[in-house]
């Protein structure tokens, strides 16, 4: 049976469009949701305690995050939905019951603040008998992004893949399934540990792949026979969205090739991305424009140092302050851009820094409607300006030859007022 297992894994890990290669390997967003998804907890959990969160999902700080984990590929597309307020259900039943979303804020202070598996899978009991209506494994989406080596992920797709993989009948909706689930994908992790990852998002990949008909195995066959026509209209959508974010790579590097060239000729020093030196824009490396080491304050905690060294382009004057930091954006990272760009504003107290996004032509309404979210209309938010592709692409060389020093971006940044 394991030659059989192992056989299934090896056809996930080398197919090239697989989620295994797009979302859990390849994919720098995926490390840069991390930090962001904790911080967003953070702040959903002090709302409630301030009794400041609202009676909704929409403009919700809880939107924040589950917004963020919704952005992460195939996987996790719908997560959201789970959480929207049904007010004809009345669920999920922690935007009107007061008890409720106390109990849902301590249960994620719980899961933020410890680590010990043992409490983690008591808080999950508790949280199951107090009952909450409608509130029920999805949110070991949350939990995947706080423990991702202890939780995996929970969905449609990979329940239905588990449940052909292992001829088993877990339901949807009841936390006791989930933890059973749970259990044997440990199991199964464990067991073929060298193929797969400790981070179990890559086991539920897997799971995920099988569900939605991807790998055809043996027990999936006849729903691969009954839906022929909706698995090669979701083939080709995977097709499309792999081709798409190679283009949006390409764009993407251009312009912080664009940003490197414009911020050294200006004087200042220039950091990349730590995973992004090796990649190539007009025959050179970004890394050769870049610092070989982020020197940051010794008062910056590890774990926020790691979040700045992922921001995809960073001036840096001679005294050693981020002058300017750059998100240059693709097809689902906009929200998340801007959130890493207040979180590094919030890591700064707004030190004299200034923060954009670079995003392409087609997507500035929704870059403008982005900004206008309610979450992201307080004192303590940062300003963020844009920069559209076209405006760099085209006075990157002016501005090199005529500009003095940051403020040259004014031409061609906009704001929303």
């Amino acid at each position: 049976m394991d030659s059989y297992f192992k056989k299934i894994i090896q056809e996930y890990r080398t197919d090239i469009e697989s989620v295994y290669q797009t979302w859990f390997i390849n994919n720098d967003e995926r490390l840069k949701a991390f930090r962001t998804i904790r911080n967003g907890i953070k702040q959903v959990i002090e709302e409630i305690e301030q009794n400041e969160f609202g009676n909704d999902f929409k403009g919700s700080s809880l939107e924040v995050v589950v917004t963020a984990i919704a952005e992460q590929k195939q996987v996790f597309e719908g997560a959201a939905h789970a959480f929207y307020w049904k007010p004809k259900l009345r669920i999920p039943d922690i935007y009107e019951n007061e008890d409720n979303k106390k109990a849902f804020a301590r249960f994620l202070k719980s899961c933020l603040q410890n680590t010990n598996e043992k409490q983690l899978l008591e808080e999950i009991l508790k949280l199951h008998h107090i009952g909450i209506k409608g509130l029920g494994p999805a949110v070991a989406n949350i939990l995947y992004f706080l423990h991702p080596t202890i939780f995996p992920p929970f969905n449609t797709a990979i329940v239905n893949g588990f449940n052909s993989l292992f001829k088993e009948k877990v339901k949807l909706g009841s936390w006791i399934e989930y933890l059973r689930m749970r259990e044997k994908i440990l199991d199964f992790n464990k067991r073929h540990g060298s193929l797969l990852s400790k981070d179990l998002g890559a086991v539920a990949g897997l799971f995920f792949e099988i569900g939605i008909t991807r790998i055809v195995i043996p027990e999936n066959h006849e729903v691969v026979l009954n839906q022929l026509e909706k698995r090669e209209k979701n083939n080709k959508k995977r097709h499309k969205d792999v081709v798409n974010d190679s283009i949006e790579n390409h764009d993407h590097t251009e312009m912080q090739y664009h940003l490197a060239t414009l911020g050294s000729s200006l004087g200042y020093h220039i950091w990349i991305a730590r995973n992004d030196h090796k990649r190539e824009w007009n025959q050179k490396k970004l890394g050769e424009f870049s610092m070989q080491q982020l020197g940051l304050s010794d008062d910056i905690p590890f774990q926020v140092r790691d979040t700045i060294s992922l921001i995809d382009v960073l001036w840096i004057d001679q005294n050693g302050s981020i002058v300017c930091a750059f998100e240059v954006e693709k097809s689902t990272s906009i929200y998340s851009g801007i959130l890493r760009l207040y979180d590094l504003a919030l890591t700064m107290n707004h030190q004299n820094c200034k923060f954009y996004l670079v995003a392409p032509n087609k997507r500035e309404k929704e870059i403008q409607a982005q900004l206008l979210r309610p979450s992201f209309q307080h004192e303590q938010m940062c300003s963020i300006s844009y920069v559209l592709f076209s405006d760099l692409r085209c006075d990157c060389d002016a501005m090199c030859k005529f500009g003095i020093d940051a403020n040259v971006l004014n031409k061609i940044s906009k704001t929303i007022l």
